[in-house]
């Protein structure tokens, strides 16, 4: 990680009007993250999280405050952001190949060394053997894994990945959280991601973003510093000695009441 401020959430408020009034999701929330680095938020259910990664990829517009993207402010839809959705979106008719490849179609970059670029990555990463398959023959964390490569494909500066593992049960979830959180690590991807799950959120994240209850705002941001003998992984970070004190911090702070 680099001292290279690649976003910059400045003050930015979110306002929602309904037929019952008006309703603040997001109240000054301010954040800077940096090169390489890789951001978990977390928050109380309901509290505006996915709101917040909607501002920042630029796809509501703030109420007020801006949202800065190697400095210069998003206003709409930016190709230098890659967004992970809970489902994975794959087109069932579509080749796994051809799944990856949608994004350089639709940024009319699609040439000889994007395929063999988005190839490769598919080698890298376990799946070459099946470019030739539809998502139908793949399972839950396959097809994630295809998301995360259609997605760096494009080679965005920043990933933002929204609760992407919910979708799965609990072996498969860590399984590709890890798998995941490591493909992030090697391709020195700058990342926000959102979850529900603390445990999850401190084994991928470098540092987590605590927000209140809505409207959301900076609780406080934990700077991960796990003591291993291994290279740190998603699953390797859960066997470290300080795991749980960030886990007992992060659960009161977020003042998680079980009715």
């Amino acid at each position: 990680m680099t001292t290279e401020k690649v976003v910059e959430i400045q003050n930015i408020s979110m306002n929602y009007h309904t037929l019952e009034g008006e309703t603040l999701a997001i109240s000054d929330l301010s954040f800077d993250v940096y090169k390489g680095e890789i951001i978990v938020i977390v928050g109380p259910s309901g509290c505006g999280k996915s709101t917040a990664l909607s501002t920042i990829s630029g796809l509501i517009k703030p109420s007020s405050g801006k949202v800065l993207i190697n400095g210069q402010e998003v206003n709409g839809t930016n190709k230098s952001i890659g967004y992970m959705f809970q489902k994975d979106h794959l087109f069932e008719w579509r080749t796994i190949l051809n799944n990856v490849l949608i994004g350089l179609e639709i940024q009319d970059k699609l040439h000889d060394e994007t395929k063999k670029k988005a190839e490769r990555l598919l080698e890298i990463y376990g799946l070459a053997d099946f470019k030739n398959y539809y998502p139908s023959q793949l399972s839950g964390g396959m097809r994630q894994r295809v998301a995360l490569i259609r997605t760096l494909a494009v080679e965005p500066d920043i990933l933002l990945l929204d609760e992407p593992f919910s979708a799965l049960d609990y072996q498969t979830r860590l399984s590709v959280a890890d798998e995941i959180g490591s493909i992030l690590k090697k391709e020195k991807k700058t990342a926000i991601m959102v979850t529900h799950d603390i445990s999850e959120a401190i084994s991928i994240a470098d540092r987590v973003v605590v927000l209140t209850k809505r409207p959301a705002s900076v609780k406080s941001i934990h700077e991960i510093e796990l003591t291993l003998d291994v290279q740190r992984t998603p699953l390797t970070s859960r066997e470290a000695p300080e795991f749980r004190h960030y886990f007992n911090t992060i659960w009161k702070e977020l003042d998680i009441h079980v009715k």
